[in-house]
């Protein structure tokens, strides 16, 4: 696999109109809404590769600095629950795109190109929009299984590439003028290229060629200019993470060799220098796409938007980031499976809300949520929920108790205190993420916690039951 094949950009482009920016018909609120909405409100919906949900310096993380992310959370709430429906590429952006779960179309991993039935593609987030009325476009990675035209999206003509240059082509479509309300898709490519450390390490254990070394890594890992190695790691590189260690009793399943090779590498060999190397240039590239997005920010500012924009931010999978001395994605530690998720309109939302109870479905839940902000009926097929409630500040009447993420051979079951994973190889997690939030002991072959492990493997398949979908891994 090549990075062509790993990244699918679309471009970027627009349709000109002369007509005032905000001259579309109001939209009538939800039943039950305390704020009343003047006007339908624009979407931009901003998407990064393989941030974790504590890489954001509001989410008090000391080690990276992200003044755009945090300018969202300060207008907006940050769901601190908040996971993908798998922590791989293809699989996530499927789910956040058609509001389904991957499983349903036996999606396990980064495998593109299929048919769908038309049921399917109807309710994909596009086409939702582009019925009710909405400019639908969508620039940078894509990475799904179906076509932007599928999807009910215009490309954006003119992205140089995932970074600065979607950014530029992003700013020059909020501020042409609108003649109706537009979904606005800004899809990033970092800090995807953290994946390219273990990788080049992988091919140069033998000295073979490097694979993918990406210019933004290789900027990425560069020390501070007239600082010191010993300088660098005494004051400035990130420390190692309080769950360095493995696991106690981790199923041997976590780790696949045939599918991550590097990844056992990494483990195997590598120092805890290059661990927290790793870790300094992860936050580097976040603060890159931080700085990228903060072009877009300023242009939505500046054109007058921001007050009749929903703006939703979230990334479609995390990184181990040295936990467990591992990095990478796809399986099931809260690193990796668990994401940023900031819902922010300026005026409207709960201005710096953090929400630390609900669990909530970046796959399942982002149509829905988009749809009830603007008036737009979600479809319903879909067994997502909406965060309007939550991000206004208002408690819904009911939520959801568990929570599902799949990944390739494994399913995960999510309840207000447990984790509990089992693999197609019959081996099973079970962690207390109250006692235990980083996940360093597997409590499944305690035989204390038998009637819990017992529970959370009935919660599983009552999940699946609830939302049409077959429960065993593949």
């Amino acid at each position: 696999m090549n990075r062509r094949d790993f990244v699918r950009m679309t471009g970027l482009g627009m349709l000109a109109a002369g007509m005032p920016r905000l001259g579309w018909a109001a939209g009538e609120p939800d039943e039950g809404t305390s704020t009343k909405i003047s006007k339908k409100p624009n979407i931009l919906f901003i998407m990064t590769d393989q941030q974790h949900a504590g890489m954001l310096s509001c989410a008090g993380n000391p080690y990276v600095k992200t003044p755009a992310m945090d300018s969202l959370a300060a207008n907006g709430i940050r769901f601190e629950r908040a996971y993908c429906a798998n922590p791989v590429c293809v699989p996530s952006r499927f789910s956040m795109m058609s509001g389904i779960m991957p499983s349903r179309i036996g999606l396990e991993g980064n495998k593109e190109g299929a048919e769908f039935p038309p049921e399917i593609l109807e309710h994909c987030m596009g086409n939702v929009f582009k019925k009710a009325g909405y400019q639908t476009v969508y620039g940078g990675k894509l990475h799904t299984p179906m076509r932007l035209g599928e999807l009910g999206f215009d490309e954006m003509k003119g992205a140089a590439d995932c970074g600065r240059g979607l950014a530029a082509a992003a700013e020059k479509f909020l501020r042409q003028p609108h003649d109706r309300p537009f979904l606005l898709v800004v899809s990033f490519i970092n800090p995807h290229d953290i994946c390219f450390m273990a990788i080049d390490s992988y091919d140069q254990r033998d000295r073979q060629s490097v694979t993918y070394r990406a210019e933004a890594l290789s900027r990425a890992l560069e020390l501070p200019a007239g600082m010191s190695r010993e300088e660098f790691f005494a004051r400035v590189c990130p420390p190692l993470p309080a769950n360095y260690e493995p696991q106690e009793g981790e199923p041997k399943a976590v780790l696949d060799p045939d599918r991550r090779a590097f990844r056992v590498h990494a483990r195997a060999n590598w120092t805890d220098e290059q661990w927290r190397m790793h870790r300094w240039a992860y936050a580097r590239l976040t603060e890159r796409v931080d700085s990228e997005i903060g072009l877009v920010l300023a242009a939505l500012r500046e054109a007058g938007l921001e007050e009749n924009t929903l703006v939703v931010f979230t990334s479609d999978h995390g990184d181990m980031d040295a936990s467990h001395r591992l990095e990478h994605k796809s399986v099931l530690y809260e690193e990796s499976a668990r994401v940023p998720m900031l819902v922010s309109w300026k005026g409207v939302t709960q201005a710096g809300g953090v929400d630390r109870t609900h669990l909530v479905s970046t796959g399942l839940d982002l149509i829905p949520t988009m749809c009830d902000f603007a008036g737009v009926p979600a479809p319903a097929a879909l067994k997502g929920r909406s965060l309007r409630a939550l991000a206004e500040g208002r408690g819904p009447a009911s939520w959801r108790d568990t929570l599902v993420v799949e990944s390739g051979g494994a399913r995960m079951l999510r309840s207000a205190r447990y984790k509990y994973v089992v693999y197609k190889n019959k081996e099973e997690q079970l962690m207390d993420l109250e006692a235990d939030p980083g996940e360093m002991r597997n409590l499944a072959g305690d035989a204390k916690f038998e009637p819990v492990l017992a529970e959370h493997r009935r919660l599983l398949k009552e999940w699946y039951r609830d939302n049409g979908e077959t429960w065993s891994p593949k």
